[in-house]
């Protein structure tokens, strides 16, 4: 339950919130339950604010961008959950952009590129934001985040702090971000490289015909549900073993990439990862791969 005096601060401080929110319409699953409180807050001081204020009324919680890599259980969650998608400050200066966490990753492509600055490329069609990038070092085409990262502000128990590139110990798709709970990333600086407009636009545009023409972009879900195992792809192991528009309930394994698991509308949590444990063990029993998921599955909000 959360306390009136909660409540009441938020207000006073000025933090948009919501009470028993569906959380359906923020996850790019289109899938999951009620959350009894979501916080959304539009600068880096409201969200030191609304964290401090979650933390000291020892409220569990957990902070979001846009939902685009997790699964929302189906019942409700007890506690709050922090987006901040409403967190969209972006400069330019010279060949440094410094973005808030909430910015989208398409918009932060699109910057650089209208100001000639390459290196952002591979991220115009990664449907998250900074800090969940940032969080889990996001990539794509032979590009992530941590090649082109400078440091990142960050929050932890008590004080913000600022993160050099080798304090983030970035690996594939991980980072001290979720190592160390406790730290929450506001925002972050990233260094490019002098390069031509067209040339940067062209290759954006090639990449967006590439990941429609091969991926299910019509379908909800959460993108590469698997991680990439070592010497294999999970979409090729999935497919060989003939799983290809297999599905539980509303889930289904995408007939265009099989490396992607679908909500073809009426999915359930449940049906996600009934099929995720169905997929995982087929391909361990025919190739001997333990298939490691790149989701985030939020069924529980911690303090």
């Amino acid at each position: 339950m959360i306390p009136t005096e909660t409540i009441e601060r938020l207000e006073a401080l000025g933090i948009e919130y919501v009470r028993e929110l569906s959380l359906k319409s923020y996850s790019s699953f289109r899938i999951g339950g009620i959350v009894e409180l979501a916080v959304f807050p539009d600068t880096e001081e409201r969200l030191i604010e609304a964290l401090s204020l979650l933390r000291g009324a020892e409220i569990p919680y957990a902070v979001l961008g846009n939902g685009s890599n997790v699964l929302f259980s189906d019942g409700r969650l007890e506690g709050a959950i922090v987006f901040c998608k409403k967190m969209i400050s972006l400069s330019v200066s010279d060949t440094r952009i410094d973005a808030a966490c909430g910015v989208t990753l398409a918009a932060l492509a699109n910057e650089a590129a209208e100001h000639s600055l390459e290196g952002l490329a591979f991220a115009r069609g990664i449907p998250g934001t900074v800090g969940g990038a940032v969080f889990m070092n996001a990539g794509a085409y032979g590009g992530s985040i941590s090649d082109v990262l400078v440091e990142s502000r960050a929050f932890d128990t008590e004080r913000g702090v600022t993160l050099t590139l080798t304090e983030h110990s970035f690996g594939y798709r991980t980072s001290v971000y979720m190592q160390k709970k406790e730290l929450i990333c506001l925002g972050a600086s990233f260094s490019l490289q002098r390069g031509e407009r067209d040339a940067i636009l062209e290759r954006m545009r090639e990449l967006a015909v590439s990941r429609r023409e091969k991926q299910p972009l019509e379908y909800p879900s959460a993108g590469s549900y698997f991680k990439r195992p070592e010497g294999h792809f999970a979409g090729k192991l999935i497919e060989d073993c003939g799983l290809k528009g297999y599905a539980i309930g509303g889930a289904q394994v995408s007939e265009k990439h099989a490396g992607f698991l679908i909500n073809r509308g009426d999915a359930t949590a449940d049906d996600v990862l009934r099929l995720e444990e169905y997929v995982k063990n087929e391909v361990l029993r025919r190739f001997g791969v333990a298939l490691e998921r790149e989701v985030r599955v939020i069924d529980t909000l911690g303090v």
